[in-house]
């Protein structure tokens, strides 16, 4: 079968062939991949950046947000059948770890995880690919036109979990469910398409959303943004320390921007007793200088929580899966269009070295899906 490989650390990406996985196991699932997103990591791969080759393997075959269709399954998988759509997750955990004898891969504690497309593991830019039933979530056939981005929502999808967890712990009494959303004032900072897929799932659970960037307004992320019920703020004009001043306190804050400086920055636009989110990962190794007495006072002071997640769990693909279900009830034509390029397999090297004005999401499309899953 045909594959899109890197050779880590060099900007060497080719087309390759592989041999086609195949069915071993009774907890095997075998997928068509039908499309592949594409995103910073894969670029800073294609661009010498970080990734690992698996094992005795000459190159690594990239690609970890991916939407398949099934075409054969092990004697004992009962989540998924031949024909349905469905995706794989990314993380396979070291097994000696609890967490990742949890089957929570994303919290391994001893680091020694692999993921798929990325580090050690061969990834799902490729025609056909074979996992473990417990890495599986099934996309029901409306969602075909967007079930590639389960994998990025399911980054903000655990990003906001775990922002709700942390204030059920603080404050136990609070009633903190995903109900305790509704109302809550809440920054998105960086409209990509993880920032905009968190501002669907807080809309979907009735948060006021600001939407932090820094593009005119009435382009097409803030007007994406405000569509869904969202409120843009433009980060060139409103600076992070008057945000609060010109939205109000901010309860939860979910980045997505990986820029350095601004991540330390936010901690200005957080209200009192707010959690605070990370997910972005800066690049480079220049030094921020930063007021590093003010923030730790205010973080103390003001009972302020800052997390970082990464990567997300089984469980969060099945919320990402349920919300794009919800998203595109409400905003079909809207969530459709997240995906701005399409490129065919042949283009790869194209799809990885272009990053448009207007791109939003850009996939690569190995295939369409069999009649009956649209």
């Amino acid at each position: 079968m045909k594959a899109i490989a890197v050779v880590p650390g060099t900007t060497t990406v080719r087309l390759v062939d592989r041999a086609e996985p195949q069915v071993t196991a009774p907890d095997d699932v075998k997928v068509k991949v039908l499309r592949v997103g594409i995103c910073g990591t894969d670029r800073e791969e294609a661009a010498g950046g970080r990734a690992l080759l698996p094992e005795g393997q000459p190159d690594l075959v990239i690609g970890h947000e991916m939407l398949g269709q099934v075409v054969e399954t092990g004697a004992a998988v009962t989540r998924v059948k031949a024909g349905d759509c469905a995706v794989f997750t990314v993380r396979r955990g070291c097994g000696r770890c609890l967490p990742c004898r949890m089957n929570r891969p994303d919290m391994c504690a001893t680091g020694d995880y692999r993921e798929r497309g990325i580090w050690g593991l061969d990834g799902y830019q490729a025609e056909f690919a074979v996992d473990k039933e417990r890495y599986v979530v099934r996309v029901p056939p409306e969602l075909e036109p967007v079930g590639v981005l389960a994998e990025p929502l399911s980054v903000a999808e655990k990003a906001i979990d775990e922002a709700v967890r942390v204030q059920a712990a603080r404050l136990p009494d609070s009633g903190a469910t995903p109900d305790w959303l509704h109302g809550r004032r809440c920054l998105v900072a960086g409209l990509g398409p993880i920032g905009l897929l968190a501002a669907t799932a807080l809309r979907r659970r009735g948060a006021e959303v600001y939407g932090l960037d820094v593009v005119d307004a009435g382009t097409a992320r803030p007007r994406w943004l405000e569509t869904i019920g969202g409120h843009y703020v433009d980060g060139r004009q409103v600076k992070p320390d008057k945000i609060d001043d010109t939205v109000g306190p901010v309860e939860i804050i979910i980045e997505a921007t990986g820029v350095a400086l601004l991540e330390f920055d936010l901690i200005d636009a957080l209200g009192r007793n707010g959690v605070y989110v990370l997910t972005g990962i800066p690049g480079g190794s220049r030094p921020v200088d930063i007021p590093g007495a003010d923030l730790i006072r205010r973080l103390v002071l003001e009972n302020q929580a800052m997390v970082g997640s990464v990567n997300a769990s089984r469980d969060h693909f099945q919320m990402a899966v349920d919300d794009l279900g919800y998203a595109m009830l409400h905003w079909r034509d809207l969530v459709v269009g997240l995906i701005t390029h399409r490129h065919a397999h042949t283009d790869f090297a194209a799809a990885l070295a272009s990053h448009p004005a207007d791109e939003i999401k850009s996939v690569i499309e190995w295939g369409g899906a069999a009649e009956g899953t649209r």
